[in-house]
């Protein structure tokens, strides 16, 4: 999730104009903007919610003593993932307002690695809750 903090995540260029519109954590801007090119506007949520998804998970890991604590985790950042992913969608449409409304957009990488992470996600808590059944059905043994 940190490294959606420093890939484009979705950019679309018009053939005609050759303007580029490029939205990353941060910004949805022009790379070469034209005279009545719109001003950069401030996609600070997708950021926030990227790096408050990284701390979740940095916290999530250290809790291994209490695996009830890691999954309540591990649901907050699956929330905080699918926000990250909705912000992403949410102003890589207004990015297709700005330019050639014809032409669609290429979604980069910054995109498919939060998609990559929502999976290792679910993984990580199948797991967690795998392990806490076996670890009942050792006491009930005892």
């Amino acid at each position: 999730m940190l490294s959606v903090l420093f890939l484009p995540i979705w950019s679309k260029t018009d053939p005609s104009s050759q303007q580029t519109v490029v939205l990353t954590a941060t910004t949805l801007s022009f790379t070469n903007p034209g005279p009545n090119a719109a001003a950069p506007t401030t996609t600070w949520p997708i950021a926030a919610l990227s790096a408050l998804s990284a701390a979740v998970a940095f916290f999530e890991i250290a809790q291994y003593r209490n695996r009830f604590n890691q999954l309540k985790l591990g649901m907050l950042n699956f929330l905080l993932i699918v926000g990250t992913i909705g912000a992403g969608f949410y102003y890589s449409g207004i990015g297709e307002r700005m330019v050639n409304i014809k032409i669609p957009g290429v979604f980069e990488a910054g995109f498919y690695l939060p998609t990559l992470a929502l999976l290792l996600n679910l993984l990580a808590n199948r797991f967690i809750r795998r392990d806490e059944q076996l670890v009942r059905s050792m006491d009930r043994l005892r």
